[in-house]
């Protein structure tokens, strides 16, 4: 990822453009007090820069019939990198996986899986899960209820000083 260096403008647009991505150009200028043109310009850059990674919608999973989310601690057999490769590349491939992280502690792996409802979940587990190459142990946690989910990152800590921050800079003005 490149250097950028971004000021209020953009800080105040990367927020707006994660909390409503369908805004308009103009919609997102006058939340920020910019023309539409300088809106475009900026979102172009900062898509340039890898800082704005793509555009979603957000779909409500309960809505689309996938009432189980649950957590699963993965433990491989072996620690080697053939061993995490062909884990990394299996898991992958299963849709209902939503989110994979290696992970310090006692597993592995950390993933997040959606599934239509506990069935489907257990056999998703027994069927496709637990057979992935170097499985070893899974423990899952099934989430009674959300308390809160967001996509919204903070970026409250881009205007403190910089510690360890190469890929970008806040100037506090203008760029």
């Amino acid at each position: 990822m490149p250097s950028i260096t971004i000021d209020r403008h953009d800080l105040a647009l990367l927020d707006a453009v994660q909390r409503d991505g369908l805004a308009t150009n103009a919609a997102l200028g006058e939340a920020v007090h910019l023309s539409a043109s300088q809106i475009s310009r900026r979102l172009t850059r900062l898509t340039e820069a890898g800082i704005i990674a793509g555009h979603a919608a957000l779909l409500d999973a309960a809505a689309v019939g996938l009432g189980v989310t649950a957590f699963a601690h993965v433990t491989l057999e072996r620690h080697g990198r053939s061993q995490s490769d062909a884990f990394e590349t299996a898991i992958a491939e299963l849709p209902e996986v939503l989110d994979c992280h290696a992970v310090s502690g006692d597993a592995d792996y950390l993933l997040r899986i959606v599934a239509p409802d506990l069935p489907a979940f257990s056999e998703l587990m027994m069927k496709r899960v637990l057979r992935l190459p170097g499985v070893a142990q899974v423990k899952t946690n099934i989430a009674l209820q959300s308390i809160k989910q967001s996509h919204v990152l903070p970026l409250d800590h881009l205007t403190r000083p910089a510690r360890s921050r190469q890929q970008l800079r806040y100037t506090g003005g203008e760029t």
